[in-house]
């Protein structure tokens, strides 16, 4: 699917790891700041993503971010774990800074 099991093992560190180019990051730091609570994107990394893709791309993008957001989201409401398809694989969060209450 375009994506090396190398860059599956790189995800959590994203940011410092070269497996990913320049635009893959952005569009990263973008699915980052899209499944936030508030979604809150900056302004700065939204033009900036916009200034490599077109309308459809970016609607595309966000499209293809907030579906999976949706599906990960109502599978753990509703208590759906794994069917186990991939138990072999795996794909790891980003570490999520802790937020002060």
């Amino acid at each position: 699917m375009g994506i090396r099991e190398s860059q599956l093992r790189a995800l959590v560190r994203f940011e410092t790891s070269s497996e990913f180019s320049d635009i893959e990051k952005l569009a990263l730091r973008y699915a980052v700041e899209m499944t936030r609570t508030p979604v809150e994107v900056p302004d700065e990394l939204f033009d900036t993503l916009r200034s490599h893709l077109n309308e459809e791309q970016m609607v595309e993008l966000t499209a293809a971010i907030a579906w999976e957001n949706f599906r990960a989201r109502y599978n753990h409401a509703l208590g759906m774990e794994s069917e186990g398809f991939s138990k072999t694989n795996f794909c790891p969060l980003p570490e999520r800074p802790v937020q002060q209450h």
